[in-house]
């Protein structure tokens, strides 16, 4: 029977990666988690938070037009009337928020933070800490958030483009509704909503007619304020819109368009049929898999995303194509001192997976062991000596043709 070396049996944490990296693969979770379960969740957050106020609001619209503009904001009956107005928005948000979610936006991660947060601190506050389900429910996305929150790390334009009308659309309800509230601090008073959505306009494109001026202590600090923020969120917008596009031709430009993050997958240096046959039979059992060459073959024989190009001796490089969390490191190029060469860069980057090199000459196999590879691999030291045992007439033993195929550390060639 064919004893399997020590140094090929995986740890309990080995084993537990291994099969995360495969049901990664069976399931493709990449492709749809923790993104999309995430953004359904919040966007179904976002809708029982309007839900759960609509009838007040419903309730609200019909005595606006009885509330009258105040002077100040002690004097503003209107204030009180618009208590559900912030959860409403709220909910507006963490709706629009799903959607960057979608794209793994690192913006809308941070916001969906931040207003389920706030959604939770409302909750408390107005219920105490009795957890209803709403309640649990905005927690366990709160956690998610937390959890996943190296999933979410991508700059988009989409999300740019997100954050710009999102905030200029809250500058603008804020400046429309400031302006109506305080109407009566202005000269002449703002008595209806045309009115001041006409001011906040004016205002926060800084054209200043000065048909309406502000006369009141409160009105004039309501002004400088939405002064301050149109300028901050104006600029915020065009460089939340800008900054992804330069981001992104500058990867293309210096890292050919690849921005991705590996992790629980193994890594094949070299393009020979001993890297072509590794890779198929990794692939055939749903396991990840790179690979690593200095450039890219003429006919290309792995799967276009699971090609890296650079010089696998490049501590950055091997940072790159995620050697720090892969599961091994397979360094399988014909020159032996090329394979030595990655395994000590391995090393030095400790990395937590099985380092293993190929060995075409048997005099390198004790060299290769002194540097501290795992386990060295030569096939052709194998055919050689098959070869011999065959003329010569000796027995073929399984533990044999083992020990001479992998040479482990620890272990005789």
């Amino acid at each position: 029977m064919i004893r399997i070396p020590d140094i090929m049996r995986l740890s309990l944490r080995q084993r537990f990666f291994r099969f995360a990296a495969k049901a990664r693969v069976v399931l493709y979770l990449d492709r749809w988690f923790p993104h999309i379960p995430l953004a359904l969740a919040v966007g179904l957050l976002g809708a029982l938070a309007i839900l759960n106020v609509l009838p007040d609001l419903l309730h609200l619209f019909p005595q606006l037009s009885d509330l009258a503009p105040a002077d100040g904001l002690t004097q503003a009956p209107l204030l009180s009337a618009l208590g559900t107005i912030p959860e409403a928005i709220v909910g507006i948000v963490l709706l629009l928020m799903a959607f960057g979610l979608l794209f793994r936006s690192r913006f809308s991660w941070a916001i969906t933070l931040i207003l389920a947060g706030a959604m939770l601190a409302m909750l408390l506050h107005h219920y105490g800490f009795e957890w209803s389900g709403f309640t649990i429910f905005n927690a366990v996305i709160l956690i998610s958030l937390l959890v996943f929150r190296r999933h979410f790390a991508h700059s988009s334009v989409v999300a740019g483009t997100l954050f710009a009308v999102i905030s200029i659309l809250l500058l603008m309800s804020y400046a429309v509704l400031g302006s109506y509230v305080l109407g009566a601090g202005f000269s002449p008073p703002i008595t209806n909503m045309i009115s001041a959505l006409y001011f906040a306009v004016v205002t926060m494109s800084t054209v200043g007619y000065g048909d309406i001026v502000p006369k009141s202590a409160d009105a004039r600090f309501f002004v400088i304020s939405i002064i301050i923020l149109g300028i901050t969120v104006f600029a915020t917008s065009i460089s939340a819109v800008i900054v992804p596009l330069l981001n992104g031709r500058m990867q293309r430009l210096l890292m050919g368009g690849e921005k991705r993050h590996h992790r629980n997958h193994y890594l094949i240096i070299g393009d020979n049929v001993l890297a072509q046959n590794t890779y198929r039979a990794l692939r055939a059992r749903h396991l990840r898999v790179l690979v690593l060459v200095p450039v890219a073959p003429e006919n290309e024989w792995m799967a276009p995303e699971d090609l890296i190009l650079g010089d696998a001796t490049d501590l950055e490089v091997l940072k790159r194509a995620g050697a720090e969390c892969a599961l091994g490191i397979l360094a399988l190029r014909v020159i032996d001192s090329e394979n030595a060469f990655i395994i000590l860069a391995a090393k030095e980057l400790k990395v937590p997976g099985k380092t293993v090199a190929a060995v075409q000459d048997a005099r390198n196999l004790e060299r290769l062991r002194l540097i501290g590879a795992d386990l060295i691999i030569s096939p052709d030291v194998l055919g050689g000596e098959l070869l011999a045992m065959t003329l010569s007439g000796e027995e073929m033993q399984g533990d044999t043709i083992i020990s001479k195929l992998f040479a482990a550390k620890g272990a005789e060639a």
